[in-house]
């Protein structure tokens, strides 16, 4: 029997209903202090029907933060904050993952304790924009880390994955995409360091790895997954040789045994996601490297998701813009009902516009 989007998924011990994913999305409708509130419970449990629901970035450190309004897990109120939001998921029989991140260089000084400097595997600046209180302003140079600090940083990782645990999360995905701390670690455009932390892709990848054993220790194997963007070009990345960079990321997180592998390659001609010009698809390669689930994202819809399960391109498909117009996603695929259409004005900050009042098919299930 070909498999479907709405066929049940094994997910290391988590029994999947079905392998539609809700992709991280940064929603920026935390209160201050990065706390997690009652709107965001309810907005995660409109779409409990996910098969897994990954929740948007947060921050394991102040530091860490890049965006106003983005959620913490690294204060008691947070993690109090986060339970809130796990028992309005799994009391609508949803699972639910914590992804967990570091900005690194995507950030500003305003958004830093004391006005400090950003951190960055080196010295460069990402040209990119940082969403402040003062509103949007351009990142500027960071400060490159010294070898020192850098498993300081791996602790507050594992320190968040403990208090996601203890939030009563179903596990943790670990946010090693987007240009992202991790990220900037991993692809050689934004890291040119010398030490063990740099140089080719075994010491490039070195910070990553950590990280993933860190979180591995807290949450055992099958809890922890990883996401990558090999050809994003998003917060200034590129890397001289992605599909080697990363094969070799694969490689070397396969015997940690983790849940699964979160690739971000969009589907041709998709718009939103702006890729490194030159490079070819690395997610198929991954497919083939990673001995874990694979989760594809990048544009699907419900006839290109389906195909890509029953080609075996992947085990799961993870879904950004679709879930968050359309809480019942997962029923409205079934019945190839027609969707909602996005609210672009309200994607980022604001209210229960564009959050908790999408439609759902079943008036009583909203």
């Amino acid at each position: 029997m070909t498999a479907t989007l709405h066929n049940s998924y094994d997910l290391g011990g988590t029994r999947l209903p079905n392998r539609l994913v809700m992709a991280p999305m940064t929603r920026n409708r935390a209160a201050e202090g990065g706390l997690p509130t009652p709107l965001m419970a309810r907005y995660y449990a409109q779409r409990a029907s996910a098969g897994l629901i990954v929740t948007e970035a947060t921050q394991v450190a102040e530091n860490g933060t890049g965006y106003v309004h983005t959620p913490g897990i690294h204060t008691d109120l947070q993690e109090a904050g986060w339970r809130m939001v796990t028992e309005a998921v799994h009391n609508s029989g949803g699972r639910v993952f914590l992804q967990i991140w570091h900005t690194g260089r995507v950030s500003h000084p305003l958004l830093q304790p004391g006005g400090d400097l950003p951190v960055a595997p080196s010295a460069i600046n990402p040209e990119a924009m940082s969403f402040t209180p003062a509103g949007f302003k351009p990142t500027v140079t960071p400060r490159a880390l010294t070898a020192e600090e850098i498993p300081r940083i791996v602790d507050q990782f594992a320190r968040g994955a403990a208090r996601a645990r203890a939030a009563g999360f179903d596990g943790v995905e670990i946010h090693g995409a987007n240009g992202y701390l991790i990220d900037q670690f991993i692809r050689d455009g934004a890291n040119q360091r010398t030490d063990a932390y740099g140089g080719d892709a075994s010491g490039r990848i070195r910070f990553a790895v950590a990280v993933a054993r860190a979180a591995v220790d807290v949450w055992g194997p099958d809890k922890v997954g990883f996401r990558v963007s090999p050809r994003s070009t998003f917060n200034g990345m590129r890397d001289s040789d992605p599909a080697a960079t990363f094969e070799a990321l694969a490689a070397a997180l396969n015997p940690l045994g983790l849940a699964y592998l979160h690739i971000v390659e969009p589907l041709p001609g998709h718009p939103a996601i702006a890729l490194q010009e030159g490079v070819a698809p690395v997610a198929p390669m991954l497919r083939d490297v990673f001995e874990g689930t694979v989760i594809i994202n990048g544009g699907y819809d419900r006839d290109t998701g389906n195909a890509a399960i029953a080609e075996g391109a992947a085990d799961l498909v993870a879904y950004g813009v679709p879930f968050l117009a359309n809480p019942d996603l997962p029923e409205r695929f079934r019945q190839n009902a027609p969707l909602n259409a996005p609210d672009m004005d309200t994607f980022y900050g604001g209210d229960a516009r564009g959050y908790t009042d999408y439609p759902a098919l079943d008036p009583e299930r909203q």
